[in-house]
């Protein structure tokens, strides 16, 4: 007589931890930030979340490098703008609530369409054929004023129909609220994705495609099912972004420089691990909001950035996060204080002294009609005095033999910390 003995698995209190303080972030952000300024941060914050991690299914999870998934944000924003003046002119039974859900079918009916045949190949030929249909889509947009609004886009009215449990949704706060419970629901759906037979294949699609056709799977239907589904959830993400704003344009909605961008702060917080995509977002929405209003070379400073995260830190800034948790907790962190401390001093006169020249660089290309002078920093800058860009110069100078000094003692230093923990880990496995 045989006995089958049911084994579950562990609770994991680690992921119920996560995930509640994720949603506890997310419902405390907005009162702790109380300026009008940081709730419309916020609600960028939320919905480019569910963008940002909707391209990770096609690049991280998938290795299909995409130059155009603004077309299914864009789409997915027109559909879910169209359905709210329907259902605020001409009484359509579509409350606000269900308007994210729209334009996600909308994403997922162009990811039918359009993923067939983008799906056919992959690498190199895929990117090329994604850059060609979301340039194809953004010159359309010229062709069809009565469904895009030509240069100056579609408008709608957010407040409409009957109040869902007495919110409007003409406060940002609620607008915010309505963001949040969209992105947290969807994070979590497509977290559960990368756990599924379809997510795994995927995976394993990226990694060896070779190897998946010899076992009799279809890696275009692969590609092309997780293309539909990375379509939906960008979708959901434009018609969030369509009733935060009110109004959605083709020419920002959908051009190849907010597919780029997409693709430049995914892979600049990490494609490579699930929450990656997630600090992207962050860095995408403080980029676009702060940092080009504090400088007009605000994308030059970024492109920089990317260059040196590509040369050095490939996995992005979740790969620098999980390297440094690994070596605390084989407790080999203690050693590394004094020369993260020692990169920061190092780093700081760095930064000043390149800001201070591409300021004044472009203070004379874009400001010269204002004067010699600018203000950097609290310091006048004259860019027709030579005492200003060799002191800049200096100051970099200084800065980056520094930043080489210490930039080698950390290299050796991690070396053996990565040694180390090899050895432990052998002893370990031979124990």
């Amino acid at each position: 007589m045989s006995t089958t003995i049911a084994r579950k698995k562990p609770f994991n209190v680690g992921r119920l931890l996560t995930w509640s303080l994720f949603a506890l972030v997310l419902i405390v952000a907005p009162l702790l930030f109380k300026t009008s300024l940081a709730l419309t941060m916020l609600s960028q914050m939320g919905y480019l979340i569910i963008i940002c991690l909707s391209y990770n299914i096609l690049l991280g999870q998938g290795g299909m490098l995409s130059f155009g998934h603004a077309v299914y944000v864009g789409l997915g924003s027109f559909i879910a703008i169209h359905a709210m003046n329907l259902a605020g002119k001409e009484g359509w039974p579509i409350p606000l609530v269900t308007i994210p859900l729209v334009g996600g079918l909308a994403g997922m009916f162009f990811a039918i369409i359009l993923g067939f045949v983008t799906t056919k190949k992959a690498g190199t030929t895929f990117a090329m054929i994604t850059l060609g249909i979301g340039e194809l889509v953004a010159s359309m947009a010229l062709m069809f004023p009565g469904f895009f609004g030509g240069e100056g886009g579609i408008t709608t009215d957010r407040v409409y129909g009957t109040p869902f449990f007495g919110a409007t949704f003409g406060p940002q706060i609620q607008v915010y609220y309505l963001i949040a419970v969209y992105c947290f629901i969807c994070t979590g759906l497509m977290y559960a994705f990368t756990g599924t037979p379809l997510g795994r294949m995927l995976n394993a699609v990226r990694d060896n495609p070779e190897r998946v056709e010899f076992i009799g799977y279809n890696t275009q239907r692969v590609r092309y099912f997780a293309f539909i589904i990375a379509g939906f959830f960008a979708g959901i993400g434009g018609g969030l972004a369509a009733i935060n704003f009110e109004i959605v344009n083709a020419a920002d909605s959908l051009n190849a420089v907010r597919s780029g961008s997409y693709l430049l702060f995914t892979f600049l917080g990490g494609a490579v691990f699930f929450f990656g995509p997630m600090i992207g977002a962050v860095l995408l929405v403080f980029a676009a909001v702060l940092l080009s209003e504090l400088s007009k070379a605000w994308q030059l400073y970024f492109g920089l950035v990317f260059v040196f995260m590509v040369m050095f830190a490939p996995g992005g800034i979740a790969s620098l996060i999980m390297m440094n948790l690994r070596v605390a907790r084989f407790g080999k962190f203690n050693r590394f204080w004094a020369l993260y401390g020692g990169l920061l001093v190092a780093v700081i006169p760095v930064i000043i002294g390149a800001a201070a020249l591409i300021e004044m660089i472009y203070h004379i290309q874009l400001n010269s009609a204002l004067g010699p002078n600018l203000d950097f920093m609290r310091v006048s800058l004259d860019t027709s005095s030579v005492a200003s860009w060799v002191g800049a110069a200096a100051i970099l100078a200084i800065g980056l033999m520094l930043l080489e000094f210490v930039r080698r003692r950390f290299v050796l230093t991690w070396g053996h910390a990565q040694e180390e923990i090899e050895a432990e880990i052998k002893r370990k496995e031979t124990a």
